[in-house]
């Protein structure tokens, strides 16, 4: 009876009953983003090498950019961007020990996804209106 109790359990916290901190997912996505970050320098590296090849080489990047899927993938680059970038103010903060406080820390978190949402908007907004299309 105690072995079939024992196998029925988790073995450690389970995600169906682990209660993710937002510390956690600010933690973990400021990982992801970095990562997202360097691969989405090649991003940036093609649009230069583009340029500087020529129109020809720029009009091939500029379609593809344009296409919706290119727009997804620099809207990802545009949110994984803001999001690192915001968090990594709130890291600053913490490096001079300030906002360890666990309400201050959730409520930071918050504010880092609030501010990722409206800044990306923002930036996209911003770019349309540029290109006069809004």
């Amino acid at each position: 009876m105690a072995d079939q109790k024992a196998a029925s359990r988790p073995l450690s916290p389970h995600l169906q009953i682990y209660r993710w901190p937002i510390t956690m997912g600010t933690s973990i996505l400021h990982r992801v983003t970095g990562f997202g970050l360097a691969l989405g320098t090649l991003l940036l590296m093609w649009w230069l090498v583009a340029a500087a090849i020529g129109p020809e080489a720029y009009a091939t990047f500029q379609a593809l950019a344009f296409h919706w899927f290119g727009r997804l993938v620099l809207f990802g680059f545009t949110l994984a961007l803001v999001f690192h970038a915001v968090n990594g103010v709130r890291h600053l903060f913490w490096d001079f020990g300030y906002g360890f406080e666990v309400k201050t820390a959730n409520r930071t978190g918050i504010a880092v996804y609030a501010l990722t949402i409206v800044l990306t908007w923002a930036i996209w907004a911003a770019a349309y209106f540029a290109m006069g299309k809004l």
